[in-house]
């Protein structure tokens, strides 16, 4: 009989080495669980909450980046490489370099690709000197002289149908830019039109509320239920609508999210529903398990987590996901679960937060049990968001210590 204290210790490997990626990995790594590898193909890891400051002039985006060799938590294994196809048959990743690695635990954070080019001209238009955006980092450096400088106009901001990575995110730097153009004096002198997918600003009603005011404070048109069909950058013109119902507008800026999706390797290795268009990986939206390869996992915006993705959202799922697999790894059933939380902090102006958190029934779940107006806007919640979450961040929760 094989002494178990002999044995190899279990092969983890995690695609991906963003937040999901390092966090579940560095939690892994603190429990013992096995040898950890993560794939990951950029060398520059950003912390995407802060480009939304970036893109709206409130910070400086060489706060939001730092090497992934740096970020990576000590113990774990780094491969500079990309994900090609996943065989769950035979437990390998196959990778773009032609290399392969087995593994007896997969967990799948390969979060989700910006899909520019599924809105005609889009790229085109995040090209020209007026196409600005905060969900890519450079496009959000881009964004804050453009922002900045505008004294007269039309500005477009969209935001992008779910599934979406956070994508109320997108609101974010019309707030901030809108303060900046009252604050200096130019803010009549420019029209700001807002694009939403939804009939409301968010979809729970006291956030609603709350950002409902702010849309009518800064005097923002709002085209509700629209979203973004086709841009013509050449012409500096844009169609919106919904079912047969369409609309276009001139712009000077066009700040722009595209519709997003997972990676296609993903439903090419049979990892996604066959069923899902989106081809998200098909796990346990509670125990974050695989539904058909109990030995792969999943969090973050890849996963069907049943929920509104964000990275506020990870922490807890981490959590549960890393419990769960070391119940697997000692022979019991997984029994750790997740309920959804989620949160989103709305910066709406340059020194205030609408701090939503809530549960996949859209119930609010604020950190703080007694304080249930802790999502009203408030300086506080600036202070964490723009302050303490970046240093936590950096410091903890890519270290899985948080």
């Amino acid at each position: 009989m094989t002494d178990p204290r002999s044995a190899a210790p279990p092969r983890i490997v995690v695609i991906g080495g963003g937040n999901a990626g390092l966090s579940v990995a560095g939690r892994l790594h603190r429990a013992r669980a096995g040898e950890i590898s993560v794939i990951e193909p950029r060398e520059r890891h950003v912390f995407a909450p802060l480009q939304s400051h970036i893109a709206g002039g409130a910070a400086r985006a060489s706060e939001a980046v730092r090497s992934q060799a740096d970020v990576t938590p000590p113990g774990v294994r780094w491969l500079h490489d990309e994900v090609f196809t996943v065989d769950a048959d035979t437990r390998r990743v196959h990778l773009v370099s032609g290399g392969q690695l087995e593994y007896d635990q997969l967990v799948v954070c390969a979060g989700m690709r910006m899909a520019w080019e599924q809105v005609p001209g889009l790229p085109d238009a995040m090209a020209a000197p007026t196409g600005i955006s905060n969900y890519d980092f450079d496009l959000a450096a881009k964004a804050s002289p453009v922002l900045r400088d505008l004294r007269s106009g039309t500005v477009v901001f969209t935001q992008p149908p779910e599934p979406a990575s956070c994508g109320a995110s997108a609101q974010k730097p019309m707030y901030l830019a809108c303060d900046w153009w009252r604050a200096i004096g130019v803010r009549d002198d420019i029209r700001v039109v807002f694009v939403c997918p939804d009939p409301v600003p968010f979809g729970i009603p006291a956030i609603d509320r709350e950002l409902q005011r702010k849309l009518d404070e800064y005097g923002i048109e709002v085209r509700y239920s629209r979203e973004l069909r086709s841009v013509d950058a050449a012409a500096g013109t844009l169609v919106i609508g919904h079912g047969a119902a369409s609309e276009t507008l001139s712009y000077d800026v066009l700040h722009a999210v595209p519709p997003q999706r997972a990676p296609e390797w993903i439903a090419g290795s049979g990892l996604a529903a066959s069923d899902d268009p989106h081809g998200f990986v098909d796990v346990d939206p509670e125990t974050f398990q695989h539904v058909r390869h109990p030995e792969i996992w999943s969090v973050g915006d890849a996963a069907t987590v049943a929920t509104r993705r964000s990275g506020g959202a990870i922490r807890q799922q981490a959590k549960a996901l890393v419990k769960n697999m070391k119940a697997v790894l000692a022979g019991r059933a997984p029994t750790a679960t997740y309920n959804g939380y989620s949160v989103v902090p709305f910066t709406v102006s340059r020194g205030t937060v609408v701090f939503a958190e809530f549960d996949r029934a859209g119930k609010l779940q604020p950190t703080i049990p007694f304080w249930r107006s802790l999502y009203r806007e408030r300086r506080l919640s600036w202070i964490a968001d723009r302050r303490i979450l970046p240093w936590v961040y950096w410091h903890l929760i890519l270290r899985g210590r948080a």
